[in-house]
């Protein structure tokens, strides 16, 4: 079969599961949007800038398993580079496209716009080569041998990958074989090695635990996580990069662990535990208590995509998924069933204030606000009060987090509700975003509004970075910022999409506010109003735990 590269190229990316690609117009890329337009089962979805476009392509895959983002060179690269990034050390395979000038102008070494006019085109590949598993310049000669290339290592890795497409080279024609994405496959020797290696150590363990992070997701291994956990009856726990991918209920399921920021039920068991199998376990910062992780010596079992450390043996060559499955085969449960810490606390824990009465504090809000949402919701948390308080947060069965714990950057969370809402439009979406988070990504509201996506968003309005203020500057001007209208500009910036908007500063308000908000079936926005130090559990031990290991201090404040 024979077509264009443009063609190819979009095939391509249909065979590996996109079918939306997030980005901004550009005039080396105007030839491949317009063959975008007239190719069935694929569409571009344009957004205000190209940062907001690939934290957009970010929501997307964590639901759907891959996004796609299309930029034009230099100005549209860079702009995207940070959201790229942030994919890149989280886990989520992205494919960056980048309409750049032709061939002839590269070959030539032009003075052309959007470049540093100095005949220089490789400094942007070299900017694309440090955050993505594979980058490439297709030329027709290598055109698909090339695209097959990069996508397979994004397929494999579960990373970024960055394509750059010269504007002359679109409908130049190419064979365009069929293809589908394949893993590797494990050494049959080399797994019924690391097999037996676990279920030794399983066999031989008084207190096992699993501990799971990102790849569990990344991999889609979240029901084989919980066969191979209830097979054998150890209880798992996860990492505030992996919250939800596994059944948030039943005996088994411990709860979040992060060192000393874990519930001390949860860091107990895993303290005291002999066998720790970690599913693609990284210790990062902010997924461990700022490195307050205790485990026991010679207890962890550390499972990665292709491989397996046990006992000091490193095993190459094998799939995680691979190994869960050979583990379980012919082999019995050798553990006994634990009690559910979570579940013991919960039976203990003292009911939600009412909402008639008593002073109105985050504390409130967030306990009221866990009653709001409903099984399978999508919800996501910008990194701050919202993270925090949603890590801590018991979700309703079948919940979606998505939250950005390891690249942190601030406004995350709104572009890439946008890819969640079109990736699950039969899903119930909540947006919890604080509003220095939110100034800024907020263009992107208007594309929520655009796509008429049916979300609540809450909008944490404390007068500026309330988790900075907790580390360092509780008063300091630097962590103010302009206190705008926010629950005016949804109606500025798409007013004919009839969006809900409300404003919250009691208890009372809050009610009335949810009650509202429940009803609706368009897009919500609630500005919730908290004084500046006003934040949820955990905050103040976090910002302590962040000074200390950023400045060396324990006071708040610098003398």
């Amino acid at each position: 079969m024979r077509g264009s590269i443009g063609s190819m190229l979009l095939d391509r990316l249909r065979h590996c599961g996109v079918s939306r690609i997030y980005g901004v117009p550009g005039d080396y890329n105007l030839e491949f949007l317009e063959l975008i337009e007239r190719t069935p089962g694929i569409r571009f979805i344009g957004t205000c800038n190209e940062l907001n476009a690939a934290y957009a392509a970010d929501g997307d895959a964590r639901l759907s398993g891959v996004g796609a983002v299309l930029v034009t060179y230099g100005v549209g690269d860079l702009s995207a580079l940070s959201a790229v990034a942030g994919a890149c050390a989280e886990g989520v395979p992205l494919v960056v496209i980048s309409g750049m000038p032709p061939l002839h102008a590269v070959q030539s070494r032009a003075l052309v716009h959007h470049t540093l006019a100095d005949g220089d085109f490789d400094n942007v590949m070299t900017c694309y080569q440090q955050f993505t598993a594979a980058c490439t310049r297709l030329h027709p000669a290598s055109a698909r041998v090339e695209t097959d290339r990069v996508l397979d290592r994004m397929h494999t890795e579960k990373r970024p990958v960055y394509i750059q497409f010269p504007s002359d080279i679109c409908y130049v024609e190419t064979d365009i074989p069929t293809l589908a994405p394949a893993m590797p496959v494990s050494d049959p020797a080399l797994l019924v090695r690391a097999a037996g290696r676990l279920a030794e150590r399983i066999a031989r363990s008084r207190q096992p635990v699993v501990l799971v992070d990102g790849m569990v997701r990344q991999y889609g291994l979240n029901d084989q996580v919980e066969r191979f956990c209830q097979h054998f009856n150890i209880p798992y726990a996860a990492l505030s990069t992996a919250r939800t991918q596994l059944a948030e209920t039943g005996s088994l399921w411990l709860g979040q662990y992060g060192g000393a920021a874990s519930a001390p039920d949860v860091a107990a068991y895993v303290h005291g535990a002999d066998c720790v199998i970690g599913l693609g376990v990284r210790f990062v910062d902010s997924t461990s208590g700022y490195f307050s992780q205790r485990i026991a010596p010679g207890a962890m079992v550390d499972v990665q995509p292709f491989s397996m450390t046990c006992d000091g043996e490193n095993i190459q060559g094998i799939r995680a998924q691979d190994l869960l499955d050979a583990v379980m085969q012919d082999r019995t449960p050798v553990t006994p069933p634990v009690r559910n810490p979570w579940r013991a606390q919960q039976e203990t824990a003292p009911a939600v204030a009412s909402a008639q009465g008593g002073g109105w504090t985050q504390a409130i809000f967030w306990q009221r606000v866990e009653q709001f949402l409903r099984p399978h919701d999508v919800v996501l948390a910008d990194n701050g009060s919202s993270m925090v308080a949603m890590l801590h947060a018991h979700l309703p069965a079948g919940c979606s987090l998505l939250v950005q714990p390891v690249w942190a950057a601030i406004g995350y969370s709104l572009p890439a509700a946008l890819g969640a809402c079109l990736a699950t439009p039969h899903r119930r979406h909540v947006l919890f975003i604080g509003d220095g988070s939110f100034q800024m990504t907020a263009q992107e509201l208007s594309t929520l509004l655009r796509h008429k996506c049916a979300i609540t968003v809450f909008l944490i309005n404390n007068g500026g970075y309330t988790i900075e203020r907790m580390i360092l500057g509780p008063q300091a001007t630097y962590n103010d910022i302009a206190n705008w209208d926010y629950a005016a500009l949804p109606t500025a910036m798409g007013g004919d999409a009839g969006p809900l908007c409300l404003r919250v500063q009691d208890r009372a308000e809050l009610e009335a506010a949810l009650d509202q908000a429940a009803a609706n079936q368009g897009l919500t926005f609630m500005e919730v109003g908290f004084t500046p130090m006003d934040a949820p559990a955990g905050m103040a031990a976090m910002g302590q735990a962040v000074r200390r290991y950023d400045y060396g201090i324990d006071t708040p404040d610098l003398p």
